[in-house]
Protein backbone atom coordinates (compact mmCIF):
# COMPACT_ATOMS: atom_id res chain seq x y z
CA UNK A 1 0.00 0.00 0.00
CA UNK A 2 2.80 2.34 0.92
CA UNK A 3 4.64 1.73 -2.36
CA UNK A 4 1.50 2.53 -4.34
CA UNK A 5 1.12 5.87 -2.56
CA UNK A 6 4.82 6.59 -3.01
CA UNK A 7 4.61 5.82 -6.72
CA UNK A 8 1.60 8.11 -7.07
CA UNK A 9 3.38 10.81 -5.09
CA UNK A 10 6.57 10.42 -7.18
CA UNK A 11 4.57 10.59 -10.42
CA UNK A 12 2.84 13.76 -9.19
CA UNK A 13 6.17 15.36 -8.34
CA UNK A 14 7.57 14.46 -11.78
CA UNK A 15 4.54 15.95 -13.54
CA UNK A 16 4.84 19.10 -11.44
CA UNK A 17 8.57 19.47 -12.17
CA UNK A 18 8.09 18.87 -15.90
CA UNK A 19 5.21 21.37 -15.92
CA UNK A 20 7.37 23.98 -14.20
CA UNK A 21 10.25 23.34 -16.63
CA UNK A 22 7.88 23.64 -19.59
CA UNK A 23 6.39 26.89 -18.24
CA UNK A 24 9.90 28.27 -17.69
CA UNK A 25 10.88 27.38 -21.27
CA UNK A 26 7.73 29.09 -22.56
CA UNK A 27 8.48 32.19 -20.46
CA UNK A 28 12.05 32.29 -21.80
CA UNK A 29 10.77 31.96 -25.37
CA UNK A 30 8.16 34.68 -24.75
CA UNK A 31 10.85 36.96 -23.34
CA UNK A 32 13.07 36.36 -26.41
CA UNK A 33 12.26 39.51 -28.33
CA UNK A 34 13.85 42.31 -30.26
CA UNK A 35 12.41 45.65 -29.16
CA UNK A 36 12.63 48.55 -31.61
CA UNK A 37 11.13 51.90 -30.68
CA UNK A 38 10.58 54.94 -32.88
CA UNK A 39 11.71 57.58 -30.40
CA UNK A 40 11.76 60.87 -32.33
CA UNK A 41 11.50 62.60 -35.69
CA UNK A 42 13.19 65.99 -35.98
CA UNK A 43 13.70 68.26 -38.99
CA UNK A 44 17.33 68.45 -40.14
CA UNK A 45 19.26 70.30 -42.84
CA UNK A 46 19.10 67.20 -45.06
CA UNK A 47 15.50 66.28 -44.31
CA UNK A 48 14.37 64.34 -41.23
CA UNK A 49 16.48 62.96 -38.38
CA UNK A 50 14.93 59.71 -37.14
CA UNK A 51 15.87 58.33 -33.72
CA UNK A 52 15.31 54.71 -32.76
CA UNK A 53 15.99 52.82 -29.53
CA UNK A 54 16.66 49.10 -29.94
CA UNK A 55 17.09 46.41 -27.28
CA UNK A 56 18.12 42.85 -28.10
CA UNK A 57 16.45 40.41 -25.71
CA UNK A 58 16.91 37.43 -28.02
CA UNK A 59 18.90 34.40 -26.90
CA UNK A 60 22.06 35.52 -28.75
CA UNK A 61 23.90 38.76 -29.56
CA UNK A 62 23.27 40.32 -32.96
CA UNK A 63 26.54 41.00 -34.78
CA UNK A 64 24.89 43.02 -37.54
CA UNK A 65 21.28 43.84 -38.35
CA UNK A 66 19.48 46.00 -40.86
CA UNK A 67 15.80 46.79 -41.21
CA UNK A 68 13.88 47.45 -44.41
CA UNK A 69 11.48 50.29 -43.59
CA UNK A 70 8.51 51.62 -45.55
CA UNK A 71 7.63 55.28 -44.95
CA UNK A 72 4.06 56.41 -45.56
CA UNK A 73 3.21 60.01 -46.43
CA UNK A 74 0.25 62.24 -45.56
CA UNK A 75 -1.75 60.68 -48.43
CA UNK A 76 -1.27 57.22 -46.77
CA UNK A 77 0.85 56.12 -49.72
CA UNK A 78 4.28 54.54 -49.45
CA UNK A 79 6.68 57.43 -49.98
CA UNK A 80 9.86 55.35 -49.93
CA UNK A 81 11.37 52.06 -48.86
CA UNK A 82 14.89 52.07 -47.49
CA UNK A 83 17.24 49.79 -45.56
CA UNK A 84 18.78 51.14 -42.35
CA UNK A 85 21.89 49.55 -40.83
CA UNK A 86 21.49 49.26 -37.04
CA UNK A 87 24.98 47.67 -36.80
CA UNK A 88 25.42 45.39 -33.77
CA UNK A 89 22.95 44.92 -30.94
CA UNK A 90 24.54 43.23 -27.91
CA UNK A 91 22.28 40.93 -25.90
CA UNK A 92 20.35 42.72 -23.12
CA UNK A 93 21.67 46.19 -24.05
CA UNK A 94 19.79 49.23 -25.35
CA UNK A 95 21.25 51.11 -28.31
CA UNK A 96 20.20 54.45 -29.80
CA UNK A 97 20.50 54.72 -33.57
CA UNK A 98 19.93 57.90 -35.59
CA UNK A 99 19.42 58.22 -39.33
CA UNK A 100 19.23 61.47 -41.27
CA UNK A 101 16.77 60.83 -44.09
CA UNK A 102 17.47 63.20 -46.99
CA UNK A 103 14.54 64.83 -48.77
CA UNK A 104 12.02 63.59 -46.18
CA UNK A 105 9.83 66.12 -44.41
CA UNK A 106 9.11 64.86 -40.89
CA UNK A 107 5.66 66.40 -40.83
CA UNK A 108 4.57 64.32 -43.84
CA UNK A 109 5.60 60.95 -42.32
CA UNK A 110 2.36 59.39 -41.07
CA UNK A 111 3.43 55.76 -40.46
CA UNK A 112 6.55 53.59 -40.61
CA UNK A 113 6.53 49.81 -41.09
CA UNK A 114 9.41 47.35 -40.76
CA UNK A 115 8.99 45.07 -43.78
CA UNK A 116 11.94 42.78 -43.19
CA UNK A 117 15.35 42.25 -41.63
CA UNK A 118 17.52 41.63 -44.73
CA UNK A 119 20.60 41.23 -42.49
CA UNK A 120 20.39 39.50 -39.11
CA UNK A 121 23.77 38.03 -38.24
CA UNK A 122 23.88 36.06 -34.99
CA UNK A 123 20.45 34.60 -34.19
CA UNK A 124 18.99 31.65 -36.10
CA UNK A 125 17.35 32.39 -39.44
CA UNK A 126 14.06 34.22 -39.02
CA UNK A 127 14.49 34.92 -35.29
CA UNK A 128 14.95 38.69 -35.72
CA UNK A 129 11.61 39.16 -37.49
CA UNK A 130 9.86 36.54 -35.34
CA UNK A 131 10.93 38.25 -32.11
CA UNK A 132 10.35 41.80 -33.35
CA UNK A 133 8.27 44.06 -31.10
CA UNK A 134 7.76 47.67 -32.22
CA UNK A 135 6.39 50.74 -30.48
CA UNK A 136 6.37 54.47 -30.96
CA UNK A 137 7.03 57.20 -28.39
CA UNK A 138 5.58 59.79 -30.76
CA UNK A 139 2.29 60.19 -32.63
CA UNK A 140 3.62 58.47 -35.77
CA UNK A 141 2.67 54.75 -35.67
CA UNK A 142 5.58 52.28 -35.96
CA UNK A 143 4.73 48.70 -36.89
CA UNK A 144 6.69 45.49 -37.47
Amino acid sequence: MMTGRFAAFAAGVLFSVSGIAEAYAQDAAAAAKLDVELNALAPSQKGCMMTFVAENNLQTPINKISFELAFFNDKNAVDRITVLDFRDLPQGKKRVRQFDMPNVKCETVTRIIINDTPVCDGPAAGECMKGLVTRSQITVPFEG
